[in-house]
């Protein structure tokens, strides 16, 4: 089994809040919620999945959200963006998708030659959509997988 994970399966963080957390990767981000089962160290407290359509290992982000957490600082050894795949020429559809949301933090850019739109999670979280030539996955403008961690 292990043998067949080429890749990252999931990212996990924290988020303050669990309905404007599943709002944000579901209704915004067109994600799907894969599951919602409970932190086992922890059981009072949600642990939510969020993947792409089939739950691909790899688009999977999961998330424990608990009320009145302190929101986290970027330093050493910390996730600063996690990146999704898109198609190309997808980038003003999302742009303009996320603008309309009130999201924080947008910003185009190029990075190892692929254009990408950085935006803030709504806890601070640092995400990017990356144009993907060839994505055939993800359709006219959804997410496809986490491509990157940085």
């Amino acid at each position: 089994m292990l043998t067949q994970i080429k890749g990252l399966h999931h990212v996990t963080s924290m988020a303050s809040d669990a309905q404007e957390n599943n709002d944000f990767f579901t209704k915004l981000l067109g994600m799907r919620r894969v599951k919602k089962t409970v932190n086992f160290d922890a059981p009072e407290v949600y642990h939510l999945y969020y993947g792409d359509q089939s739950g691909t290992p790899g688009s999977v982000m999961t998330y424990f959200p608990f009320p009145h957490i302190v929101k986290g600082r970027r330093g050493t050894s910390e996730v600063s963006e996690t990146a999704f795949a898109v198609p190309p020429n997808a980038l003003d559809y999302w742009r303009d998708r996320l603008a309309l949301a009130g999201v924080d933090g947008i910003e185009e850019v190029e990075q190892f030659g692929e254009k990408r739109l950085r935006f803030a999670g709504p806890d601070g979280d640092g995400f990017a959509l990356v144009e993907v030539p060839g994505d055939t996955i993800s359709g006219r403008c959804g997410l496809s997988g986490v491509v990157s961690i940085r």
